[in-house]
């Protein structure tokens, strides 16, 4: 392709890019980045810095910055791909409420949530009027909005949101898509963080039955509800229940993304902890 359009031309660009979103995927990140920036270079001399495509291209590699919890770099990335979109599309084109989504998820992460929730609601908004409010895309921002208010421990209003976008995606998608396994997962996160393990357990097992079926027993998502279901069970002390939830998550996460995965790491640290008080219960059995 490359030989035959030239190594500037914008569908090499296009080319790039999607490389690089598979690389992404299986976590190869060392590999992605160059790519994204050699799209984004492509894209900004022969398009110019102020065309859609070019957001993409920020958006793209902000998304790669996120995935490895490099919020300082990714921001002003997803900033820059809203500056473009408002002034090219407008400030209502469901485009640029993907971008405000997608910031807010990073300004979530770093604790910013008074403007999280404000670029939440607004691409909520966006959605709503654009796509209806019972569109799947304005489920997933009810079920974003809702995870930012769990983190502020404002749970009577995250779970409405939750059972919204349960409802909106269970019609709209069906009971046994994996989005609705997110929205029982997210649920269930609330219901754990407020000591209700009777309600939360049923639908973290509801939503890892339904990720088995639809992505099969090997897939990532589905080594994220093993890793919350292992730690509600040792929230209740139920420590060998969880530890081989644990050990299957790392198992997965290892195979599909590699032992430097973020997301491995973290599971492999919640399993090392989880080691460490079984270690200490045995030496202090209780009397």
């Amino acid at each position: 392709m490359i030989k035959a359009l030239g190594k500037d031309h914008p569908d090499v660009a296009t080319w790039y890019n999607s490389l690089a979103v598979l690389l992404q995927t299986q976590g190869k990140y060392d590999r992605a980045e160059p790519l994204y920036r050699r799209a984004m270079e492509i894209d900004e001399r022969v398009l110019g810095k102020d065309h859609p495509d070019v957001a993409i291209r920020y958006n793209n590699l902000a998304g790669l910055l996120q995935d490895q919890g490099k919020y300082d770099e990714a921001e002003p990335l997803f900033r820059r791909a809203i500056e473009i979109d408002e002034k090219v599309l407008g400030k209502d084109h469901p485009d640029v409420a993907i971008r405000y989504n997608n910031l807010a998820l990073v300004l979530q992460a770093q604790r910013q949530y008074d403007q999280a929730e404000r670029l939440y609601r607004r691409a909520i908004e966006i959605g709503e009027k654009v796509l209806g409010k019972n569109h799947p895309t304005v489920a997933t921002r009810y079920h974003n909005l809702a995870a930012l208010l769990n983190d502020q421990k404002k749970y009577d209003e995250a779970e409405a949101l939750y059972r919204r976008a349960i409802q909106i995606d269970e019609k709209t998608l069906g009971k046994d898509h994996p989005s609705v396994a997110r929205d029982y997962n997210g649920l269930a996160v609330l219901f754990k963080g407020q000591g209700k393990y009777d309600e939360a357990e049923p639908l973290f097992r509801q939503a890892i039955e339904i990720d088995e079926k639809a992505l099969g027993k090997d897939h990532p998502d589905l080594a994220n509800r093993y890793n919350n279901l292992a730690g509600l069970f040792q929230a209740q002390g139920k420590y060998d229940q969880a530890e081989p939830l644990f050990r299957r998550a790392m198992e997965i996460l290892q195979t599909k993304l590699g032992s430097n995965h973020p997301n491995t790491v973290t599971v492999r640290e919640n399993h090392d902890g989880l080691m460490k008080l079984k270690e200490q219960k045995s030496d202090n059995p209780a009397r």
